[in-house]
């Protein structure tokens, strides 16, 4: 959530009568987070929300994240390339898992098709990373906008589909708790302090609401809704896109990665001032073209780390990652708690007296271990582990 807004028509003043200009009563939906103690946004309906005419399971949608067996032994770095995912289908049909615990699931999208029905993810929130392509989010708060290097929040419980305009490529995080702005980034009022790596003018909010006063809605009538891994098909008589106005902080929205504005000190400092979102239990990190450090004897190169509490992932797009070698853009690294982190053999070194780094990355880091799954397996690059060892 980034700052409250408000679009189309609402009334002077919440659970009160509201009409539309043929005097037709129109209804009000409260979406809420944290029960009722949280951010919320008040949506105006059409149609009674509740009238569905009916509900039944369904075959459609996305697998499941099932881990391998023995998915962490033996314990060793590891290298999967995106760019094996097949393009084909829709986004919502289409996330192959490739790694879960039991605070985030890391799926991957190549799809080619716009949704034909809409979609409303009921165990948490989602975090899209869009590696290649463009599109439109639709949801009821209206039209997002959404390109290449952005990240997308999608709201948990929030109805919604994707338009494709090609061949969409993306990483998608879907957390079990709330996906946040990290509160150090807030003054008291909720505002984005002046020091905060990025600003409210930096993140895009959807143009809306889809629907004006009168108006039809328009869209397919069939909502697919996820819970604990499950799909549940809901028909209604309308679409669900029939909100001609709303009020509050619950919204997609979409953030430019090189928006980012990342910090340097002297020397190299941690990882962790690179954050962009957190959840419960785990921190999402923008890596971009950045000036290093400035101390003369800098290293700039990260150092070598026991960092026994986290799993690490890094999603690399593009640029000379001063870190590694033999990784291109749609390389995705895993290493794992228990053996240490850190750059590849010269690279500590070679990267004494550089001044600025033009790497893209976006990084995942759990406390719980991140499980690889049999879709995992089957996009894994041989041999990462020994790639640290110097050439004989």
């Amino acid at each position: 959530m980034i700052d409250r807004q408000s679009a189309g028509a609402i009334p002077e003043k919440p659970h009160t009568v509201f009409r539309d200009p043929t005097g037709a009563l129109l209804y009000e939906e409260m979406l809420t987070r944290g029960g009722f103690s949280g951010p919320f946004t008040y949506l105006y309906h059409r149609y009674p929300i509740l009238e569905q005419s009916d509900v039944t399971a369904t075959d459609r949608g996305f697998s499941p994240p099932i881990a391998v067996d023995d998915g962490l032994y033996p314990l060793t770095r590891r290298l999967f390339d995106s760019m094996q995912i097949a393009a084909v289908g829709q986004p919502i049909d289409r996330r192959i898992p490739i790694l879960t615990n039991a605070d985030v699931t890391v799926y991957l999208v190549h799809a080619t098709e716009s949704d034909d029905a809409y979609f409303s993810n009921g165990d948490g929130d989602e975090l899209w990373f869009v590696q290649s392509g463009n599109a439109k989010l639709e949801s009821v708060c209206g039209w997002l906008d959404v390109n290449e290097g952005d990240y997308v929040w999608v709201p948990h419980g929030m109805a919604h589909r994707w338009h494709l305009n090609g061949a969409l490529r993306a990483m998608v995080m879907e957390a079990s708790s709330a996906i946040v702005v990290p509160p150090q980034f807030r003054n008291p009022v909720g505002q984005l302090r002046m020091d905060a790596p990025y600003t409210h003018r930096d993140f895009v909010r959807p143009k809306g609401p889809i629907l004006k006063l009168g108006d039809e809605p328009k869209g397919p009538h069939d909502l697919l809704v996820k819970k604990r891994g499950r799909f549940s098909r809901v028909a209604s008589d309308a679409s669900p896109m029939d909100v001609v106005g709303w009020d509050g902080f619950v919204y997609p929205f979409a953030f430019p990665i090189e928006k980012y504005q990342p910090k340097t000190g002297s020397v190299h400092l941690p990882p962790t001032i690179h954050a962009t979102f957190e959840s419960p239990g785990f921190l999402v990190c923008s890596f971009v073209p950045r000036v290093t450090d400035t101390h003369p004897n800098a290293i700039p190169c990260p150092y070598p780390h026991s960092s026994v509490d986290c799993d690490e992932l890094i999603l690399y797009l593009r640029g000379n990652f001063t870190s590694r070698r033999g990784v291109g853009p749609g390389a995705i690294s895993l290493h794992p708690a228990g053996i240490v982190h850190g750059p590849h053999p010269g690279a500590y070194e070679g990267s004494i007296g550089s001044k600025r780094t033009d790497e893209l990355a976006v990084m995942l880091d759990t406390y719980k271990p991140l499980l690889p799954t049999r879709q995992a397996v089957e996009i894994e690059s041989a041999g990462y582990q020994k790639s640290w060892r110097k050439a004989q």
